[in-house]
């Protein structure tokens, strides 16, 4: 194979690969094969028992609005990160429930944090979050680099919207690789507080 044809295959797979990776839709496939320790139920969930789970990889950076933000800092408390577009229509339908789950679980142990990608700037970011009610912040990841630090095979978000929800030791408990409505959104989110 000449260098020019490896080039050009290289390419196709790395937009391929992008494309995945940044795809907006309303649901999708686990990753991973083999024993991952998690397990889809009826609604989409994936879930891992307590003992299986794999720590979240570091978080941080800075916010839509400019200021620095590390997940790690919300140690003790349930993590709800949820990735989302301006761009994406499920997010659009998504975001009045996720606005309203987080007033509900303010003070009572849950963050919620989002983790805008694929904006080419903040400003349709901070329009969303504005123009939907978002009152926690968001993380501003463009390229994607925060969703690529979890591993493969473990619960990763693989596509926009993915919502993960972080026990209170910072390993990954639950993914939704679909919009959530207040329902489903808390069906993922109660058991997890529950736990000691």
């Amino acid at each position: 194979m000449s260098t020019r044809s490896r080039a050009v295959l290289l390419t196709a797979v790395a937009a391929v690969a992008a494309l995945s990776l940044s795809a907006c839709g309303k649901g999708g496939i686990s990753g991973g094969g083999g024993d991952t320790n998690f397990v889809t139920g009826k609604l989409g969930i994936d879930t891992v028992p307590a003992g299986k789970r794999a720590t979240a990889p570091d978080l941080s950076g800075k916010t839509i609005d400019g200021k620095a933000l590390d997940v790690a800092d919300y140690r003790g408390k349930v993590v709800v990160l949820n990735f989302w577009g301006s761009w994406c229509g499920p997010c659009r339908e998504e975001a009045q429930y996720f606005a309203m789950v987080s007033q509900q679980y303010q003070g009572k142990g849950v963050q919620f944090v989002g983790v805008n990608t694929r904006d080419s700037s903040t400003i349709p970011a901070v329009a969303f979050e504005k123009e939907h009610g978002v009152g926690f912040p968001s993380l501003y990841d463009p390229t994607g680099k925060l969703m690529l630090r979890f591993e493969k095979g473990t619960l990763n978000p693989q596509l926009i919207p993915s919502t993960l929800v972080i026990d209170k030791h910072g390993k990954v408990a639950a993914r939704a690789l679909e919009a959530l409505d207040d329902t489903t959104l808390l069906k993922m989110v109660e058991p997890v507080l529950a736990e000691k």
